[in-house]
Protein backbone atom coordinates (compact mmCIF):
# COMPACT_ATOMS: atom_id res chain seq x y z
CA UNK A 1 0.00 0.00 0.00
CA UNK A 2 2.88 2.34 0.77
CA UNK A 3 4.01 2.37 -2.87
CA UNK A 4 0.58 3.11 -4.23
CA UNK A 5 0.59 6.15 -6.54
CA UNK A 6 -1.24 9.10 -5.00
CA UNK A 7 -0.67 11.39 -7.97
CA UNK A 8 -0.06 10.41 -11.59
CA UNK A 9 0.80 12.86 -14.37
CA UNK A 10 0.68 11.44 -17.89
CA UNK A 11 1.85 13.18 -21.08
CA UNK A 12 1.14 16.70 -19.76
CA UNK A 13 1.74 19.59 -22.17
CA UNK A 14 1.02 23.25 -21.30
CA UNK A 15 1.07 26.35 -23.51
CA UNK A 16 1.10 30.07 -22.77
CA UNK A 17 -0.15 32.87 -25.00
CA UNK A 18 1.93 36.05 -25.33
CA UNK A 19 1.44 38.79 -27.96
CA UNK A 20 -1.12 36.60 -29.77
CA UNK A 21 1.50 33.87 -30.07
CA UNK A 22 1.05 30.45 -28.46
CA UNK A 23 4.18 28.82 -27.06
CA UNK A 24 4.39 25.38 -25.47
CA UNK A 25 6.35 25.54 -22.19
CA UNK A 26 5.74 22.02 -20.79
CA UNK A 27 6.39 19.20 -23.24
CA UNK A 28 4.75 15.85 -22.63
CA UNK A 29 5.93 15.20 -19.06
CA UNK A 30 5.01 12.11 -17.05
CA UNK A 31 5.72 11.18 -13.42
CA UNK A 32 4.14 9.67 -10.29
CA UNK A 33 4.05 10.61 -6.63
CA UNK A 34 3.78 7.74 -4.15
CA UNK A 35 2.10 7.85 -0.76
CA UNK A 36 4.42 9.03 2.06
CA UNK A 37 7.08 10.00 -0.47
CA UNK A 38 9.17 13.16 -0.86
CA UNK A 39 9.72 13.84 -4.56
CA UNK A 40 12.33 16.47 -5.45
CA UNK A 41 11.94 18.45 -8.69
CA UNK A 42 15.07 20.37 -9.71
CA UNK A 43 15.91 22.66 -12.58
CA UNK A 44 16.68 26.30 -13.29
CA UNK A 45 14.26 29.19 -13.77
CA UNK A 46 12.12 28.60 -16.82
CA UNK A 47 12.52 24.81 -16.73
CA UNK A 48 8.82 24.32 -15.94
CA UNK A 49 8.99 23.26 -12.27
CA UNK A 50 6.55 25.83 -10.89
CA UNK A 51 4.24 25.77 -13.94
CA UNK A 52 3.67 22.02 -13.60
CA UNK A 53 2.96 22.37 -9.85
CA UNK A 54 0.47 25.22 -10.47
CA UNK A 55 -1.27 22.96 -12.99
CA UNK A 56 -1.76 20.33 -10.25
CA UNK A 57 -3.55 22.92 -8.11
CA UNK A 58 -5.54 24.41 -11.00
CA UNK A 59 -3.80 27.76 -10.48
CA UNK A 60 -2.61 28.39 -14.02
CA UNK A 61 -3.74 31.83 -15.26
CA UNK A 62 -6.97 31.14 -17.17
CA UNK A 63 -6.72 33.66 -20.01
CA UNK A 64 -3.11 33.09 -21.04
CA UNK A 65 -2.51 29.38 -20.40
CA UNK A 66 -3.88 26.12 -21.71
CA UNK A 67 -3.38 22.43 -20.97
CA UNK A 68 -2.90 21.00 -24.48
CA UNK A 69 -2.82 17.34 -23.56
CA UNK A 70 -2.40 14.89 -20.73
CA UNK A 71 -4.04 14.01 -17.43
CA UNK A 72 -3.34 14.82 -13.77
CA UNK A 73 -4.80 11.98 -11.70
CA UNK A 74 -5.23 12.52 -7.96
CA UNK A 75 -6.73 9.43 -6.33
CA UNK A 76 -7.98 8.43 -9.81
CA UNK A 77 -9.73 11.81 -10.31
CA UNK A 78 -8.57 13.85 -13.34
CA UNK A 79 -7.81 17.34 -11.97
CA UNK A 80 -7.65 18.85 -15.48
CA UNK A 81 -11.41 18.33 -15.79
CA UNK A 82 -12.38 20.20 -12.59
CA UNK A 83 -13.89 23.70 -12.54
CA UNK A 84 -13.02 26.43 -9.98
CA UNK A 85 -15.80 25.46 -7.55
CA UNK A 86 -14.80 21.77 -7.59
CA UNK A 87 -11.16 22.72 -6.97
CA UNK A 88 -12.06 24.59 -3.78
CA UNK A 89 -12.66 21.37 -1.86
CA UNK A 90 -9.24 20.01 -2.94
CA UNK A 91 -7.04 23.12 -2.81
CA UNK A 92 -5.75 23.69 0.73
CA UNK A 93 -7.64 20.64 1.97
CA UNK A 94 -6.28 17.66 0.01
CA UNK A 95 -3.39 19.38 -1.80
CA UNK A 96 -1.65 22.42 -0.29
CA UNK A 97 1.25 24.62 -1.37
CA UNK A 98 4.05 26.60 0.30
CA UNK A 99 5.37 29.37 -1.94
CA UNK A 100 8.88 30.82 -2.24
CA UNK A 101 8.02 34.30 -1.03
CA UNK A 102 5.78 34.20 2.06
CA UNK A 103 5.21 37.97 2.09
CA UNK A 104 3.43 37.78 -1.26
CA UNK A 105 1.23 34.93 0.03
CA UNK A 106 0.40 36.34 3.47
CA UNK A 107 -2.12 39.15 3.87
CA UNK A 108 -0.18 42.08 5.43
CA UNK A 109 -3.35 43.52 7.02
CA UNK A 110 -4.34 40.29 8.83
CA UNK A 111 -2.80 38.79 11.95
CA UNK A 112 -0.82 35.59 11.32
CA UNK A 113 -3.10 33.43 13.46
CA UNK A 114 -6.27 34.70 11.79
CA UNK A 115 -4.95 33.75 8.35
CA UNK A 116 -4.48 30.13 9.40
CA UNK A 117 -7.79 30.22 11.30
CA UNK A 118 -9.59 31.21 8.09
CA UNK A 119 -8.33 28.07 6.32
CA UNK A 120 -9.45 25.76 9.16
CA UNK A 121 -12.91 27.34 9.39
CA UNK A 122 -13.32 27.05 5.62
CA UNK A 123 -12.50 23.34 5.40
CA UNK A 124 -13.63 21.93 8.78
CA UNK A 125 -16.68 22.02 11.04
CA UNK A 126 -14.70 23.12 14.12
CA UNK A 127 -16.00 25.97 16.28
CA UNK A 128 -14.03 29.22 16.25
CA UNK A 129 -12.69 28.52 19.75
CA UNK A 130 -11.54 24.98 18.82
CA UNK A 131 -10.11 26.23 15.53
CA UNK A 132 -8.07 28.87 17.37
CA UNK A 133 -6.67 26.19 19.69
CA UNK A 134 -5.77 24.16 16.60
CA UNK A 135 -3.89 27.15 15.12
CA UNK A 136 -1.85 27.62 18.30
CA UNK A 137 -1.13 23.87 18.32
CA UNK A 138 0.00 24.12 14.67
CA UNK A 139 2.28 27.07 15.50
CA UNK A 140 3.88 24.95 18.23
CA UNK A 141 4.24 22.06 15.78
CA UNK A 142 6.14 24.24 13.28
CA UNK A 143 8.28 25.50 16.22
CA UNK A 144 7.20 29.14 16.18
CA UNK A 145 8.40 30.82 19.39
CA UNK A 146 5.69 31.95 21.82
CA UNK A 147 2.84 30.63 19.67
CA UNK A 148 0.13 32.69 21.41
CA UNK A 149 2.06 35.92 20.80
CA UNK A 150 2.84 35.02 17.16
CA UNK A 151 -0.90 34.38 16.66
CA UNK A 152 -1.56 38.08 17.31
CA UNK A 153 1.34 39.43 15.27
CA UNK A 154 1.18 40.80 11.72
CA UNK A 155 3.50 39.33 9.03
CA UNK A 156 5.83 42.36 9.04
CA UNK A 157 6.50 41.85 12.77
CA UNK A 158 8.18 38.45 12.37
CA UNK A 159 11.36 37.25 10.60
CA UNK A 160 11.57 35.63 7.15
CA UNK A 161 12.06 32.16 8.62
CA UNK A 162 9.07 32.66 10.96
CA UNK A 163 6.89 33.85 8.05
CA UNK A 164 7.80 30.68 6.17
CA UNK A 165 6.78 28.61 9.23
CA UNK A 166 3.40 30.40 9.32
CA UNK A 167 2.98 29.47 5.63
CA UNK A 168 3.81 25.83 6.41
CA UNK A 169 1.32 25.85 9.33
CA UNK A 170 -1.31 27.22 6.95
CA UNK A 171 -0.49 24.55 4.35
CA UNK A 172 -0.72 21.61 6.79
CA UNK A 173 -3.73 22.99 8.73
CA UNK A 174 -6.16 20.59 7.05
CA UNK A 175 -3.71 17.66 7.00
CA UNK A 176 -3.38 17.53 3.21
CA UNK A 177 -2.35 14.34 1.47
CA UNK A 178 0.07 16.28 -0.77
CA UNK A 179 2.20 19.31 0.13
CA UNK A 180 3.88 21.19 -2.74
CA UNK A 181 6.86 23.23 -1.47
CA UNK A 182 7.99 25.60 -4.24
CA UNK A 183 11.49 26.96 -3.46
CA UNK A 184 10.50 27.34 0.22
CA UNK A 185 14.04 28.06 1.44
CA UNK A 186 15.64 30.07 -1.39
CA UNK A 187 15.81 33.45 0.39
CA UNK A 188 16.61 32.04 3.84
CA UNK A 189 19.83 31.77 5.83
CA UNK A 190 21.57 28.37 5.74
CA UNK A 191 20.65 27.70 9.39
CA UNK A 192 16.97 28.62 8.87
CA UNK A 193 17.01 26.62 5.63
CA UNK A 194 18.27 23.56 7.51
CA UNK A 195 15.55 24.03 10.16
CA UNK A 196 12.81 24.24 7.48
CA UNK A 197 14.11 21.08 5.75
CA UNK A 198 14.12 19.16 9.04
CA UNK A 199 10.66 20.51 9.88
CA UNK A 200 9.22 19.34 6.55
CA UNK A 201 10.76 15.88 7.03
CA UNK A 202 9.25 15.63 10.54
CA UNK A 203 5.81 16.82 9.41
CA UNK A 204 5.86 14.40 6.50
CA UNK A 205 6.50 11.47 8.84
CA UNK A 206 3.97 12.61 11.46
CA UNK A 207 1.16 13.34 9.03
CA UNK A 208 2.05 10.61 6.50
CA UNK A 209 1.78 13.08 3.66
CA UNK A 210 3.56 13.19 0.34
CA UNK A 211 5.71 16.19 -0.54
CA UNK A 212 6.75 17.64 -3.88
CA UNK A 213 9.86 19.71 -3.06
CA UNK A 214 10.87 22.13 -5.83
CA UNK A 215 14.30 23.78 -5.96
CA UNK A 216 17.16 24.75 -8.29
CA UNK A 217 19.67 23.42 -5.74
CA UNK A 218 20.32 19.70 -6.26
CA UNK A 219 22.50 19.41 -3.12
CA UNK A 220 19.63 20.74 -1.01
CA UNK A 221 17.04 18.48 -2.64
CA UNK A 222 19.25 15.42 -2.17
CA UNK A 223 19.06 15.96 1.62
CA UNK A 224 15.27 15.68 1.75
CA UNK A 225 13.99 13.75 -1.29
CA UNK A 226 13.44 10.01 -1.83
CA UNK A 227 13.32 10.44 -5.60
CA UNK A 228 14.41 13.26 -7.95
CA UNK A 229 13.11 14.59 -11.27
CA UNK A 230 15.38 16.88 -13.26
CA UNK A 231 13.62 19.37 -15.55
CA UNK A 232 15.20 21.32 -18.40
CA UNK A 233 13.40 23.55 -20.90
CA UNK A 234 9.99 22.12 -20.07
CA UNK A 235 11.03 18.45 -20.24
CA UNK A 236 11.96 15.80 -17.68
CA UNK A 237 15.51 14.87 -18.71
CA UNK A 238 16.25 12.50 -15.82
CA UNK A 239 14.47 10.84 -12.92
CA UNK A 240 15.31 8.16 -10.39
CA UNK A 241 16.10 7.55 -6.72
CA UNK A 242 18.10 10.31 -5.07
CA UNK A 243 21.33 8.35 -4.61
CA UNK A 244 21.52 7.28 -8.27
CA UNK A 245 20.70 10.71 -9.70
CA UNK A 246 23.12 12.54 -7.40
CA UNK A 247 25.99 10.05 -7.47
CA UNK A 248 25.62 8.77 -11.04
CA UNK A 249 23.90 11.49 -13.12
CA UNK A 250 23.27 10.35 -16.68
CA UNK A 251 22.15 13.56 -18.39
CA UNK A 252 24.62 16.34 -19.22
CA UNK A 253 22.32 18.94 -17.63
CA UNK A 254 22.15 17.03 -14.32
CA UNK A 255 25.95 16.74 -14.29
CA UNK A 256 26.16 20.50 -14.87
CA UNK A 257 23.73 21.29 -12.02
CA UNK A 258 25.85 19.26 -9.59
CA UNK A 259 29.21 20.58 -10.79
CA UNK A 260 28.30 24.28 -11.13
CA UNK A 261 27.97 24.75 -7.38
CA UNK A 262 31.27 25.61 -5.67
CA UNK A 263 32.80 22.64 -3.89
CA UNK A 264 33.81 22.85 -0.23
CA UNK A 265 36.74 20.49 -0.91
CA UNK A 266 38.31 21.68 -4.18
CA UNK A 267 38.87 25.28 -5.31
CA UNK A 268 38.62 25.53 -9.10
CA UNK A 269 40.05 28.51 -10.94
CA UNK A 270 36.84 28.56 -13.01
CA UNK A 271 33.46 27.03 -12.16
CA UNK A 272 31.96 24.86 -14.93
CA UNK A 273 28.69 26.07 -16.46
CA UNK A 274 25.97 24.32 -18.44
CA UNK A 275 27.41 25.56 -21.75
CA UNK A 276 30.82 24.12 -20.72
CA UNK A 277 29.19 20.69 -20.28
CA UNK A 278 27.19 20.98 -23.50
CA UNK A 279 30.23 22.11 -25.53
CA UNK A 280 32.66 19.85 -23.66
CA UNK A 281 34.87 22.82 -22.74
CA UNK A 282 35.26 22.13 -18.99
CA UNK A 283 38.48 23.49 -17.48
CA UNK A 284 39.33 21.74 -14.21
CA UNK A 285 42.36 23.82 -13.15
CA UNK A 286 42.65 23.87 -9.36
CA UNK A 287 44.03 26.67 -7.19
CA UNK A 288 46.38 24.96 -4.74
CA UNK A 289 46.97 25.95 -1.13
CA UNK A 290 50.57 26.84 -2.06
CA UNK A 291 49.32 29.28 -4.73
CA UNK A 292 46.96 30.86 -2.19
CA UNK A 293 49.75 31.26 0.38
CA UNK A 294 52.04 32.91 -2.21
CA UNK A 295 49.24 35.23 -3.36
CA UNK A 296 48.31 36.17 0.21
CA UNK A 297 51.94 36.99 1.14
CA UNK A 298 52.00 39.51 -1.69
CA UNK A 299 48.44 40.76 -0.96
CA UNK A 300 48.99 41.48 2.73
CA UNK A 301 52.46 42.99 2.41
CA UNK A 302 50.99 46.33 1.23
CA UNK A 303 49.21 48.99 3.32
CA UNK A 304 45.45 48.39 3.67
CA UNK A 305 43.05 49.99 1.18
CA UNK A 306 40.32 50.19 3.83
CA UNK A 307 40.60 50.14 7.62
CA UNK A 308 37.59 49.98 9.93
CA UNK A 309 38.26 51.02 13.54
CA UNK A 310 35.74 50.49 16.37
CA UNK A 311 32.76 51.06 14.08
CA UNK A 312 29.29 51.20 15.62
CA UNK A 313 25.83 51.71 14.17
CA UNK A 314 23.04 52.25 16.66
CA UNK A 315 19.32 52.38 15.99
CA UNK A 316 16.44 53.60 18.13
CA UNK A 317 13.46 51.34 18.69
CA UNK A 318 10.19 52.07 20.46
CA UNK A 319 7.61 49.58 21.71
CA UNK A 320 4.14 51.00 20.95
CA UNK A 321 3.03 54.64 20.73
CA UNK A 322 3.81 55.42 24.39
CA UNK A 323 6.54 52.86 24.79
CA UNK A 324 9.93 53.69 26.15
CA UNK A 325 12.58 54.25 23.49
CA UNK A 326 15.52 51.87 23.54
CA UNK A 327 18.63 51.45 21.42
CA UNK A 328 20.24 48.46 19.81
CA UNK A 329 23.58 48.14 18.04
CA UNK A 330 23.32 46.64 14.55
CA UNK A 331 27.13 46.97 14.26
CA UNK A 332 29.00 46.77 17.56
CA UNK A 333 32.66 47.84 17.85
CA UNK A 334 33.78 46.27 14.55
CA UNK A 335 37.41 46.58 13.40
CA UNK A 336 39.18 45.01 10.39
CA UNK A 337 41.49 45.75 7.46
CA UNK A 338 40.90 45.21 3.75
CA UNK A 339 43.76 45.05 1.25
CA UNK A 340 43.86 46.02 -2.43
CA UNK A 341 43.06 43.04 -4.66
CA UNK A 342 41.53 41.07 -1.76
CA UNK A 343 38.07 39.48 -1.62
CA UNK A 344 36.80 39.67 1.94
CA UNK A 345 33.87 37.35 2.67
CA UNK A 346 31.24 38.57 5.11
CA UNK A 347 28.85 35.92 6.45
CA UNK A 348 26.26 35.53 9.18
CA UNK A 349 22.52 35.07 9.65
CA UNK A 350 19.95 37.73 8.74
CA UNK A 351 20.08 40.60 11.20
CA UNK A 352 23.74 40.02 12.10
CA UNK A 353 24.77 43.43 10.70
CA UNK A 354 26.38 42.43 7.34
CA UNK A 355 24.42 44.80 5.10
CA UNK A 356 24.43 47.58 7.73
CA UNK A 357 28.24 47.38 7.80
CA UNK A 358 28.34 47.45 3.98
CA UNK A 359 26.04 50.50 3.88
CA UNK A 360 28.19 52.31 6.46
CA UNK A 361 31.32 51.72 4.34
CA UNK A 362 29.46 53.00 1.27
CA UNK A 363 28.32 56.06 3.29
CA UNK A 364 24.70 55.21 2.50
CA UNK A 365 23.94 54.92 6.22
CA UNK A 366 26.21 56.94 8.49
CA UNK A 367 27.94 55.13 11.35
CA UNK A 368 27.12 56.27 14.91
CA UNK A 369 30.79 56.17 15.96
CA UNK A 370 34.14 54.83 14.88
CA UNK A 371 36.45 55.46 11.97
CA UNK A 372 36.44 54.34 8.31
CA UNK A 373 39.82 54.95 6.71
CA UNK A 374 39.95 54.69 2.91
CA UNK A 375 43.48 55.05 1.52
CA UNK A 376 44.42 56.41 4.96
CA UNK A 377 41.74 59.14 4.97
CA UNK A 378 38.74 59.18 7.33
CA UNK A 379 35.61 59.18 5.14
CA UNK A 380 32.95 59.24 7.88
CA UNK A 381 32.37 63.01 7.68
CA UNK A 382 33.21 63.96 4.12
CA UNK A 383 31.65 67.10 2.57
CA UNK A 384 29.21 66.35 -0.29
CA UNK A 385 31.74 67.36 -2.99
CA UNK A 386 34.32 64.84 -1.72
CA UNK A 387 31.60 62.24 -1.14
CA UNK A 388 30.69 62.36 -4.82
CA UNK A 389 34.34 61.64 -5.72
CA UNK A 390 34.30 58.73 -3.28
CA UNK A 391 31.23 57.25 -5.02
CA UNK A 392 33.44 56.66 -8.05
CA UNK A 393 35.95 54.77 -5.92
CA UNK A 394 33.53 52.61 -3.88
CA UNK A 395 30.60 50.96 -5.67
CA UNK A 396 27.95 48.33 -4.93
CA UNK A 397 26.38 45.42 -6.83
CA UNK A 398 22.89 44.86 -5.46
CA UNK A 399 21.03 41.62 -4.81
CA UNK A 400 18.13 42.45 -7.12
CA UNK A 401 19.42 44.00 -10.35
CA UNK A 402 15.88 44.69 -11.60
CA UNK A 403 15.08 47.08 -8.76
CA UNK A 404 18.40 48.89 -9.20
CA UNK A 405 17.87 49.47 -12.96
CA UNK A 406 15.49 52.15 -14.23
CA UNK A 407 12.83 50.26 -16.26
CA UNK A 408 12.21 53.35 -18.42
CA UNK A 409 15.71 53.71 -19.83
CA UNK A 410 17.73 51.34 -21.99
CA UNK A 411 20.55 49.32 -20.47
CA UNK A 412 23.03 51.28 -22.59
CA UNK A 413 21.81 54.53 -21.05
CA UNK A 414 21.97 52.89 -17.57
CA UNK A 415 25.64 51.97 -18.07
CA UNK A 416 26.45 55.44 -19.46
CA UNK A 417 24.72 57.28 -16.60
CA UNK A 418 27.44 56.91 -13.90
CA UNK A 419 30.12 57.76 -16.47
CA UNK A 420 28.29 61.02 -17.27
CA UNK A 421 27.74 61.82 -13.56
CA UNK A 422 31.48 61.51 -12.91
CA UNK A 423 32.37 63.29 -16.22
CA UNK A 424 34.70 60.54 -17.41
CA UNK A 425 34.37 61.42 -21.11
CA UNK A 426 34.08 64.69 -22.98
CA UNK A 427 31.62 63.44 -25.65
CA UNK A 428 28.54 61.17 -25.71
CA UNK A 429 30.10 59.15 -28.57
CA UNK A 430 33.15 58.29 -26.40
CA UNK A 431 30.86 57.41 -23.51
CA UNK A 432 28.74 55.14 -25.72
CA UNK A 433 31.80 53.37 -27.16
CA UNK A 434 33.05 52.67 -23.62
CA UNK A 435 29.58 51.43 -22.52
CA UNK A 436 29.44 48.97 -25.46
CA UNK A 437 32.95 47.79 -24.62
CA UNK A 438 31.92 47.17 -20.99
CA UNK A 439 28.72 45.33 -22.01
CA UNK A 440 30.83 43.06 -24.21
CA UNK A 441 33.22 42.62 -21.29
CA UNK A 442 30.41 41.13 -19.17
CA UNK A 443 29.25 38.77 -21.93
CA UNK A 444 26.58 40.91 -23.64
CA UNK A 445 26.63 42.37 -27.17
CA UNK A 446 26.17 45.67 -29.02
CA UNK A 447 22.61 44.54 -29.84
CA UNK A 448 21.71 44.70 -26.13
CA UNK A 449 22.58 48.40 -25.87
CA UNK A 450 19.13 49.70 -26.84
CA UNK A 451 17.04 47.11 -25.01
CA UNK A 452 15.17 47.63 -21.74
CA UNK A 453 15.73 45.74 -18.44
CA UNK A 454 12.50 43.69 -18.73
CA UNK A 455 13.82 42.12 -21.97
CA UNK A 456 16.60 40.29 -20.13
CA UNK A 457 16.83 37.20 -17.92
CA UNK A 458 17.83 37.45 -14.23
CA UNK A 459 21.42 36.44 -14.98
CA UNK A 460 21.70 38.96 -17.82
CA UNK A 461 20.29 41.74 -15.60
CA UNK A 462 22.91 40.93 -12.97
CA UNK A 463 25.58 41.27 -15.69
CA UNK A 464 24.13 44.69 -16.59
CA UNK A 465 24.29 45.63 -12.88
CA UNK A 466 27.96 44.58 -12.85
CA UNK A 467 28.62 46.52 -16.09
CA UNK A 468 27.08 49.64 -14.53
CA UNK A 469 29.24 49.22 -11.42
CA UNK A 470 32.54 48.72 -13.25
CA UNK A 471 31.83 51.53 -15.75
CA UNK A 472 33.43 54.10 -13.42
CA UNK A 473 36.42 51.79 -12.72
CA UNK A 474 36.07 51.69 -8.93
CA UNK A 475 38.73 50.41 -6.55
CA UNK A 476 36.38 48.73 -4.07
CA UNK A 477 33.09 46.91 -4.83
CA UNK A 478 30.61 45.74 -2.21
CA UNK A 479 28.73 42.68 -3.51
CA UNK A 480 25.63 42.51 -1.27
CA UNK A 481 23.93 39.13 -1.87
CA UNK A 482 24.63 39.77 -5.55
CA UNK A 483 24.28 36.12 -6.66
CA UNK A 484 21.73 34.80 -4.14
CA UNK A 485 18.72 35.11 -6.47
CA UNK A 486 20.41 33.41 -9.42
CA UNK A 487 20.17 29.85 -10.72
CA UNK A 488 23.14 27.60 -9.98
CA UNK A 489 24.63 27.74 -13.50
CA UNK A 490 23.99 31.50 -13.93
CA UNK A 491 25.53 32.01 -10.49
CA UNK A 492 28.63 30.14 -11.67
CA UNK A 493 28.86 32.44 -14.73
CA UNK A 494 28.61 35.59 -12.59
CA UNK A 495 31.18 34.32 -10.03
CA UNK A 496 33.57 33.50 -12.89
CA UNK A 497 33.02 36.99 -14.29
CA UNK A 498 33.70 38.67 -10.92
CA UNK A 499 36.96 36.72 -10.51
CA UNK A 500 37.96 37.47 -14.11
CA UNK A 501 37.34 41.22 -13.62
CA UNK A 502 39.23 41.15 -10.33
CA UNK A 503 42.23 39.59 -12.07
CA UNK A 504 42.13 42.05 -15.00
CA UNK A 505 41.34 45.33 -13.19
CA UNK A 506 42.64 44.59 -9.68
CA UNK A 507 39.23 45.07 -8.04
CA UNK A 508 38.83 44.66 -4.29
CA UNK A 509 35.59 42.99 -3.13
CA UNK A 510 33.59 42.82 0.08
CA UNK A 511 31.48 39.78 -0.67
CA UNK A 512 28.33 39.54 1.48
CA UNK A 513 26.22 36.38 1.25
CA UNK A 514 24.27 33.83 3.27
CA UNK A 515 25.52 31.06 0.92
CA UNK A 516 28.62 29.89 2.71
CA UNK A 517 29.82 27.58 -0.07
CA UNK A 518 29.89 30.55 -2.47
CA UNK A 519 31.64 32.80 0.07
CA UNK A 520 34.34 30.19 0.70
CA UNK A 521 34.96 29.86 -3.04
CA UNK A 522 35.27 33.63 -3.57
CA UNK A 523 37.09 34.77 -0.43
CA UNK A 524 40.69 35.26 0.62
CA UNK A 525 39.76 36.20 4.17
CA UNK A 526 36.52 35.71 6.06
CA UNK A 527 34.59 37.71 8.67
CA UNK A 528 31.84 35.87 10.56
CA UNK A 529 29.30 38.27 12.07
CA UNK A 530 26.80 37.53 14.82
CA UNK A 531 24.52 40.08 16.50
CA UNK A 532 26.58 43.02 15.31
CA UNK A 533 30.00 41.77 16.40
CA UNK A 534 32.78 39.91 14.57
CA UNK A 535 32.57 36.40 15.92
CA UNK A 536 35.56 35.04 13.99
CA UNK A 537 37.97 36.18 11.29
CA UNK A 538 40.81 34.63 9.33
CA UNK A 539 41.83 32.89 6.11
CA UNK A 540 38.68 31.47 4.49
CA UNK A 541 39.88 27.89 3.97
CA UNK A 542 41.34 27.72 7.49
CA UNK A 543 38.06 28.84 9.10
CA UNK A 544 36.02 26.31 7.13
CA UNK A 545 38.48 23.52 7.94
CA UNK A 546 38.79 24.39 11.62
CA UNK A 547 36.21 26.88 12.97
CA UNK A 548 37.08 28.10 16.47
CA UNK A 549 33.64 29.35 17.47
CA UNK A 550 30.47 27.29 17.95
CA UNK A 551 28.47 29.85 15.91
CA UNK A 552 30.78 29.43 12.89
CA UNK A 553 30.55 25.66 13.24
CA UNK A 554 26.75 25.91 13.26
CA UNK A 555 26.80 27.91 9.99
CA UNK A 556 29.18 25.45 8.30
CA UNK A 557 27.18 22.41 9.47
CA UNK A 558 24.06 23.93 7.89
CA UNK A 559 25.57 24.10 4.36
CA UNK A 560 23.77 21.57 2.08
CA UNK A 561 26.49 19.02 1.32
CA UNK A 562 24.53 16.66 -0.91
CA UNK A 563 24.99 12.91 -0.64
Amino acid sequence: MQNEHLLTINNLSISFVSNNETKEVIHNISFQLKKNEILGIVGESGSGKSVSSLAILGLLPKKVSEINSGVILFENQDLTKLNSVEFQSIRGNEIAMVFQEPMSSLNPSMRCGEQVLEIILQHTSLSKKKAKQEVISLFKKVKLPTSEITYRKYPHEISGGQKQRVMIAMAIACKPKILIADEPTTALDVTVQKDIIELLKTLQQENEMSIIFISHDLSLVSEIADRILVMYQGRIVEQGNTHDVFKHPKHTYTQALISSKPSLDVRLKQLPTISDFVNNTIVSTEITMEQRITNHKELYSKPPLLEIVNLEKEYMSKAGVFGKASTFKAVDNVSFKLYEGETLGLVGESGCGKSTLGNAILQLDKATSGTILYKGEDITNLPSKDLRKLRKEIQIIFQDPYSSLNPRITVGASVMEPMKVHKLFSTTAECKAKAIQILERVGLTTEHFNRYPHEFSGGQRQRIGIARTIAVEPKLIVCDESVSALDISVQAQVLNLLNELKEKFGFTYIFISHDLAVVKYMSDNLLVMNKGIIEEEGEADAIYANPKKAYTQKLIDAIPKGL
